[in-house]
């Protein structure tokens, strides 16, 4: 199911330009609408379901309803994003709830060098990571 903004929640990130979930989405299907500054999905059937949007609404405005393999039918999905990790409430509908917790990266934010951590070869080799000093055969 597409990503969905729930009218009453979505502010419209307080009347910017360009809103969190405009910024995030990897299709660019999230617009706002300059006369209600509410945001909306122009474009449900491109919609991947990425949770992109859903994750860094601050309004929690924003939602996915989720497959029945991950959360079951009636359910809902709730991430509350924190500067570390991410909580997941699954609202079950006998009013059950499970919350899960996952860090949002396992690196500090600016610490990647991805042309000087690469051990050894550096980024000009076409071995892959695993493959540190073999040499391809040459045809």
């Amino acid at each position: 199911m597409p990503s969905f903004v729930i009218n009453e929640k979505c502010d419209g990130c307080k009347g910017g330009d360009k809103t969190a979930c405009m910024y995030v989405c990897p299709n660019d299907l999230m617009v706002l609408n300059v006369e209600t500054m509410k945001a909306y999905n122009q474009e449900p059937d491109a919609c991947w379901e990425c949770y992109s949007c859903v994750k860094i609404c601050p309004s929690q405005g924003v939602e996915v309803r989720a497959y029945s393999d991950f959360v079951p039918m009636g359910g809902s999905i709730i991430p509350l994003r924190g500067t570390e990790d991410i909580m997941w409430t699954i609202k079950f509908r006998n009013g059950t709830l499970k919350r899960f917790k996952f860090p949002i990266r396992t690196t500090a934010e600016g610490s990647i060098d991805a042309k000087n951590d690469v051990a050894g070869d550096g980024l000009d080799n076409e071995n892959l990571y695993s493959e540190k000093g073999k040499t391809l055969p040459t045809p």
